[in-house]
């Protein structure tokens, strides 16, 4: 009887250590699965969703121009000049594109080309656009994007076809006529 209940005492113990081994086993494993299957999957599509800042401008008003400080704790919508902007307290920079300089022009050409650049870019993001980060940053710590046009056109390519602004990187200051 003592043999008998040695023996069943025993089975027990190899039965109860079994249960801990697979408890953590499967705990093991949906740690494993959360961690490298669902997670990601949800990292994945909350980046995708947030890959794209729909315009906060109703269609057909001007994005205002930048002015005053602490944009980003302010989250203000604005821009600065044909290739820099702040979307709900992101600083952006168009990526590819290069305009002219309005606060450190090296002529008045170039601020006037500048002003120009900034307002066109105004005019062509009040029909609705997207924001589309590249998840890079830029010079002076911009966000680097792509301004997608509600036709789908990047606005950056728009202002280069028009002579507003030119592909970067570059080279010399083509707005001043000098190299």
């Amino acid at each position: 009887m003592i043999e008998e209940a040695t023996a069943q005492g025993r089975t027990r113990a190899a039965r109860l250590k079994w249960a801990v081994f697979l408890a953590f086993g499967a705990a093991f494993l949906a740690f494993y699965y959360w961690t490298n299957l669902i997670a990601p999957g949800i990292v994945l599509w909350r980046t995708i969703l947030s890959d794209v800042a729909i315009s906060s401008a109703a269609a057909g008003e001007m994005l205002p121009i930048c002015t005053g400080g602490n944009r980003a704790a302010r989250k203000v919508t604005c821009v600065v000049d044909g290739d820099t902007g702040w979307e709900a307290g992101v600083k952006w920079r168009a990526i590819d594109v290069d305009t002219p300089e309005i606060g450190h022009a090296a002529c008045i050409r170039e601020r006037q080309l500048g002003e120009r650049a900034r307002d066109r870019l105004r005019e062509l993001m009040s029909d609705g656009y997207t924001i589309e980060w590249v998840h890079e940053r830029g010079n002076f710590g911009r966000e680097l994007a792509t301004v997608r046009l509600s036709d789908g056109r990047d606005a950056g390519q728009v202002l280069i076809e028009e002579g507003l602004s030119q592909r970067w990187p570059n080279e010399g200051n083509v707005w001043c006529g000098t190299d």
